[in-house]
């Protein structure tokens, strides 16, 4: 699931839960090694021919560079590619924040015993919503899929309902 949760004490002793969603990334950090690896190995390989020869001084600096531009590019890629949503859950308070390259992030607010969650299937299929007790709305996970945000739901839920009721949990 490109979302995970984390669980601390704050600064005055509150329970703090923080749930970090991610857009979905197909190149993991494994894969980028391999990535680099491979592209390093593929260029070394020709200049094998040329070892012990003044062209491999020549060509060296050409192929060190394309795998220097290369690695740049990805991480530059991986920077910059990525819509990341933070959600903070206190007893007294649940954050969310939401930042997108390029935009400066936005921020809602709202007391967690009257924030309500809604998974509806119009406009998109799986459409999860934040809902707090003046009407104000905001969508959650709009870059998951119907199903990872189904279990998002079922997971907020009983976030929300321990913060609600911290006898229940």
């Amino acid at each position: 699931m490109p979302y995970e949760w984390h669980d601390q004490i704050d600064s005055d002793g509150l329970p703090v839960r923080r749930l970090i969603l991610w857009r979905y990334r197909s190149l993991t950090p494994a894969g980028f090694a391999w990535a680099i690896g491979g592209a390093a190995t593929a260029l070394v390989l020709p200049l094998l021919a040329v070892v012990g020869s003044a062209v491999l001084w020549g060509l060296l600096p050409f192929a060190a560079g394309a795998v220097w531009a290369l690695w740049y590019a990805m991480q530059y890629a991986w920077r910059r590619g990525g819509t990341v949503e933070q959600l903070t859950l206190r007893p007294d308070l649940l954050h969310v924040t939401r930042r997108d390259p390029g935009r400066a992030p936005r921020d809602w607010q709202g007391n967690p015993y009257w924030v309500r969650l809604a998974l509806r299937d119009q406009p998109v299929e799986a459409y999860l919503t934040l809902t707090d007790g003046g009407g104000r709305e905001i969508e959650l996970g709009a870059f998951l899929t119907p199903d990872e945000r189904r279990q998002l739901r079922a997971d907020l839920q009983d976030a929300l309902a321990a913060v609600r009721d911290p006898r229940a949990g």
